[in-house]
């Protein structure tokens, strides 16, 4: 690592927050972070067991009634620090997040930018938690409701995101008034580590939130979600793992979110601006090199232009450089871990083994990290692994599609439902399709649906619950009924 990158990971706490106070974990047991670029190790963090998790369970449920109890106005004023240091100290993340999870810093920083979003927006939505009053419809009663804090929340953020992610969850927990466990991914705890402190800053009272990494993600998920003083459990990662994580919490009746797979389809029609397409197809490819749950993971092209589209988006992806995230020309960082460099590649062979073939990259560079070349694919039969399955990784796949129902049917042809890109110049098919599609976002002549300020989530197997705009605070607070008879 240069110097400003030892700095960068210097500065992080390594050890557990919990309480308010940094700790080791117990008997001193540490994992080591490793930087994908180089396979080479970053740090070592503390390494959570069982008995450090109920720990931090305790501390958050210590502080849970006082800061329920806190008026909304002064928990808003403490996100809203939490989100100027974050802005003001953006070049420092952004080298903290690629150095653990290898994107380009030009995205590094418009992640930074969009975790803080979260912070701003729900500093904003802490002073809008509302209720009713009416009177009941026979006229012998009143009816008030209220919301109130659902309670300690436990939180497990993925490794692709690892800002945006814990501050979507955080942002609207801490403003409703609930407590929060956070566990990041074990490839990419040092963000979070490093948003301890920043909220420590902020003024963010002791156990408000508390942060544990771990390499027994399982067990410790296990003795949090059956302990009877946690309420809530919000979990963004592969649809296997949440419906084990959502049947587990159905012992409990806890209130769930899931922000799960996707497999989501990017349709062109015939009449569309190809060139608009082309370039936010770019987008919904390659933003985070393809590893993100709103990946484009099936081009769906209209035959008549199909041929077209492919040749430029093969161009356009050619011409990226691929390269570690912390030079300047980089446009793709490497993927995560081996296992993800596995998987595209099987992904890619099982696609050329039944008919596709390839217009440009199609391989893996190991020489120092992660890498695998930008890639697109045509002739890929909808029935293959690549259709079917979560690519993970910078390949763009292209089918073809003869009409407008047989596009509808492929798009809704999985038994994922995150989001749907659709690009069409007439509106009223356009309108057509969006009411069709099975899913919980779409892009109309948009390759990035994600936006602080809108509810992000999916439907089927990608879950449930919804993060982001209005909708995001309720995800944290319970809904109490009250019949007053006013006439007593």
């Amino acid at each position: 690592m240069a110097l400003g990158e030892v700095e960068a990971v210097a500065k992080v706490g390594k050890g557990l927050f919990i309480g308010g106070k940094w700790v080791d974990a117990a008997g001193g047991k540490t994992f080591s972070v490793e930087d994908p670029s180089t396979r080479s190790p970053l740090c070592e963090v503390a390494d959570a067991t069982i008995e450090d998790a109920i720990a931090a369970l305790d501390a958050a449920h210590g502080a849970f009634e006082a800061w329920a109890a806190t008026p909304p106005r002064y928990r808003a004023e403490i996100i809203r620090r939490a989100y100027e240091i974050i802005m003001a100290r953006s070049e420092e993340l952004a080298l903290i997040m690629t150095l653990e999870m290898g994107k380009p810093l030009a995205e590094a920083r418009g992640e930074v930018a969009y975790a803080a979003d979260f912070f701003r927006w729900f500093a904003e939505e802490a002073v809008r938690i509302d209720g009713r009053f009416y009177v009941a419809p026979d006229g012998n009663s009143r009816v008030l409701t209220m919301k109130q804090p659902v309670g300690v929340a436990y939180m497990i953020t993925p490794w692709n995101f690892p800002l945006a992610m814990a501050t979507r969850k955080m942002g609207p927990a801490l403003a409703a008034g609930a407590t929060v466990v956070l566990k990041p991914a074990e490839q990419t705890p040092l963000c979070s580590l490093a948003l301890a402190s920043i909220l420590e800053e902020a003024g963010l009272p002791a156990g408000v939130v508390n942060i544990i990494t771990t390499s027994d993600p399982a067990g410790v998920s296990e003795a949090l979600m059956n302990d009877d003083r946690l309420r809530k459990v919000s979990f963004t990662g592969s649809t296997e793992v949440g419906k084990i994580l959502a049947e587990r919490a159905g012992r409990r009746l806890l209130r769930v979110s899931m922000e799960l797979g996707g497999n989501a389809p990017f349709i062109v029609f015939d009449d569309a601006d190809i060139d608009l397409a082309v370039g936010q197809a770019m987008i919904a490819k390659m933003r985070n090199m393809g590893e993100a749950c709103t990946s484009a993971n099936r081009f769906l092209v209209d035959s008549k232009i199909a041929s077209e589209f492919s040749e430029k988006l093969a161009d356009r992806m050619s011409h990226l450089n691929v390269g570690r995230g912390t030079e300047a020309d980089t446009n793709v960082g490497p993927l995560i871990d081996q296992a993800a460099i596995d998987k595209v590649t099987s992904l890619v062979s099982d696609a050329v083994a039944n008919g596709a073939a390839i217009l440009t990259g199609g391989r893996a560079n190991l020489d120092d990290g992660y890498f695998f070349e930008p890639t697109v694919i045509v002739g890929t039969s909808s029935n293959s692994s690549i259709s079917k399955n979560e690519i993970f990784g910078p390949v763009a796949s292209v089918v073809t599609f003869n009409d407008e129902a047989e596009a509808i049917d492929l798009a809704n042809g999985t038994e994922y439902g995150l989001v749907a890109y659709v690009f069409t110049n007439n509106l009223s098919r356009g309108l057509r399709v969006i009411e069709a599609l099975k899913t919980g976002m779409v892009g109309l002549n948009q390759g990035l649906v994600s936006n602080a300020a809108a509810p992000f989530g999916g439907v089927k197997d990608s879950g449930f619950g919804r993060e982001g705009g209005f909708e995001g605070i309720e995800e944290y607070l319970d809904l109490k009924y009250v019949a007053i008879n006013h006439r007593a």
